[in-house]
């Protein structure tokens, strides 16, 4: 999300260069709400439909709940707390897809402590 919000860093400069190089980039409809919800002023809103140019993952919403829930539970058994539970449903969708994924978030590095969870380095 850092991309959106113009924060500079090795994440942000990564993406500049996926987006540059038509490398696939997806997102799933949890990012687009994060996105959208960080909007703080209208104006910024249409900037931030770009990301629905990106490849958007798609799951049955019920059993997206249901998988992120189970993992969540399942890191909980293992002594980990995810602060952010949308975390565990971002997360699901890389899984079943076998995508990495690309962050700024401490509970992904967690997660793929934990789980078979690809990560971008």
């Amino acid at each position: 999300m850092d991309a959106f919000w113009g924060v500079n860093g090795k994440q942000t400069a990564l993406v500049a260069t996926y987006l540059a190089t038509d490398h696939p980039i997806y997102v799933t409809p949890t990012i687009i709400q994060e996105v959208r919800q960080g909007v703080r002023d209208d104006r910024y809103l249409i900037e931030k439909e770009g990301i629905l140019a990106l490849s958007v993952l798609k799951l049955d919403p019920v059993e997206a709940a249901i998988g992120a829930a189970d993992l969540y539970r399942s890191l909980h058994r293992k002594g980990v707390t995810i602060r952010k539970p949308n975390d565990c449903l971002i997360v699901h969708y890389a899984l079943l897809y076998d995508i990495p994924i690309l962050h700024n978030d401490v509970d992904f590095d967690q997660i793929a402590r934990h789980t078979a969870l690809r990560l971008v380095v």
